[in-house]
């Protein structure tokens, strides 16, 4: 795959801890505004410009865009952000209690997004990537990086080892105890060479920042005409490259509101007809083919085989494919997670304890804690060129905006 350097705005020094922000799409409006109360120069002023408007201001209209172009604009003209003259690639590592990952900071081409170099497990939704398009095209700008992964390779490890026994331009733990750290990459040829040898990449996270950044290309490509400029910034996206054995997927847990008018007990007596029932005290599940649920104060393990499954569908061996199969929708009605109101999700980060606050307080009458998918079946459910059950991964750490943003150079167009 192809990747290249560009010169990033980012922090000046000093600035990093009160610009860093959790990226837009971990947080409602409410959220948002409580996160970024008494930080000014908090990056949620771009990526969630709203929160300079009155609360109740709709987030998808023309001046709540144009004030996260302002606000970008204004870091940079105070000082607090500082735009690089030259293209360099970066390294930036999370740091989540043991756990570390560390990526490769890059742009990737959008010819390569659109011919399936760069693989995607998810579908979009229109609305979502309209926003990000339209943000992307006001601030002209990739103000958050898409989170891929790829598998490992021992040259691009060597070259990345060597980069982080440099001194790095930023190093600080955020407030919720994450770890980021930042260097700037010296061998930037030899990096980018190293990464001719990555056959393809997969999303792991950042599906609607991806498509929009690929319409945004596209858009200003039409709008340059034939003669476009094929170096222009605009070509490319900006990304975090993980290699996949340092990630960390957290489970997706479900929570249902109703048990679809039957009783604890016939629910029971339904579940056991295709699952292995058994009570449990506590939710630990030790691999796949398992979940945990938590019902009337008790924990229950369900097993099942995978005997009359597909062993060709790599979507149809997920857990959260069986439960959905063989549970939620022939026993409590859920037939369209994606819209059905009467389910809800939780991301493993909050623990099995918010299941057991959500079924004890009636938020839910029933919740089942999952084990969390494998980064191997998210990459050959891509390979096969599917889609992954909504709601299937939970990657941690997030990404943290506004330490590196790409600039889409000279626009044509303006949406």
């Amino acid at each position: 795959m192809k990747i290249s350097a560009f010169p990033a705005i980012r922090p000046t020094q000093g600035n990093e801890t009160a610009i860093a922000s959790l990226p837009y799409d971990v947080m409602n409006t409410e959220e948002a505004f409580a996160m970024a109360e008494g930080k000014p120069h908090s990056f949620l002023h771009v990526v969630r410009s709203e929160i300079d408007f009155p609360k109740g201001t709709d987030p998808h209209t023309a001046p709540i865009y144009a004030k996260a172009a302002e606000n970008l604009a204004g870091l940079i003209k105070n000082d607090l952000m500082l735009q690089e003259k030259e293209a360099k690639l970066y390294i930036y590592r999370q740091q989540m209690g043991e756990h570390k990952q560390t990526s490769v900071v890059a742009c990737c081409d959008i010819d390569d997004y659109a011919n399936n170099v760069i693989l995607r497990h998810e579908k979009t939704r229109k609305d979502k990537e309209e926003d990000r398009l339209t943000h992307i095209l006001t601030t002209n700008a990739n103000t958050g990086q898409v989170f891929l992964t790829y598998r490992d390779i021992s040259a691009i490890d060597a070259l990345v080892a060597e980069e982080c026994a440099k001194a790095p331009i930023y190093d600080f733990v955020a407030e919720d105890g994450i770890g980021h750290t930042v260097w700037i990459v010296d061998k930037t040829a030899e990096l980018i060479a190293a990464f001719d040898a990555v056959p393809k990449a997969y999303i792991a996270d950042g599906h609607h920042r991806s498509a929009a950044s690929f319409r945004a290309g596209m858009e200003k490509r039409k709008a340059a005409g034939e003669s476009y400029d094929a170096g222009a910034e605009f070509n490319r996206f900006m990304a975090c490259l993980f290699p996949a054995s340092q990630l960390k997927l957290l489970p997706y847990n479900r929570c249902v509101k109703d048990l679809n008018g039957l009783s604890a007990e016939a629910f029971l007596a339904k579940v056991s007809e295709s699952f292995k029932v058994e009570k449990v005290a506590t939710p630990d599940l030790e691999g796949s083919c398992t979940c945990a649920m938590y019902l009337e104060k008790q924990w229950y393990k369900l097993e099942w085989k995978l005997d009359n499954v597909d062993p060709t569908d790599p979507v149809a061996q997920l857990d959260v494919s069986r439960l959905q199969e063989d549970l939620l929708a022939p026993i409590l009605g859920i037939g369209d997670p994606r819209t059905d109101e009467r389910i809800f999700f939780v991301g493993g980060i909050r623990g099995n304890g918010e299941l057991v606050k959500n079924v004890d307080s009636g938020e839910a009458a029933v919740a089942f804690a999952m084990y969390p998918t494998t980064i191997e079946q998210m990459m050959a459910i891509a390979d096969a060129g599917q889609t992954m059950p909504p709601k299937s991964t939970w990657f941690e750490p997030k990404l943290r905006s506004g330490l590196l943003v790409h600039e889409l150079g000279d626009s044509a167009c303006n949406k």
